[in-house]
């Protein structure tokens, strides 16, 4: 796995529930990737090919916009190794969740 990217969508919504009604579709698209994921309360990690996981990160604004957000932020952070294995989701945060 030579990148992990977590993605914090921020869409605007008129109310906490239409936030989290479009967050829940980013996050659904996420997952009907295939890759590894994970979710936590401010944003959601992905693992898998850099490439492959940028168009997914460009995706999600799209999806949210369809979900019926007039606009979204989004926050990424991205750890890329191309000739090597990054530090996954499972070593980083494994111990907290068992």
């Amino acid at each position: 796995m030579e990148a992990s990217v977590a993605i914090q969508s921020l869409p605007a919504a008129g109310n906490d529930e239409e936030l989290i009604r479009i967050v829940d579709e980013v996050i659904a698209y996420i997952a009907s990737s295939g890759y590894n994921y994970y979710v936590g309360p401010f944003e959601t990690t992905i693992e898998g090919p850099y490439d492959e996981l940028m168009d997914i990160v460009k995706e999600c604004q799209h999806i949210a916009v369809r979900a019926g957000a007039p606009s979204v932020a989004a926050y990424i952070k991205v750890s890329y190794k191309p000739e090597g294995e990054v530090l996954s989701i499972e070593k980083k945060v494994g111990k907290y969740h068992r």
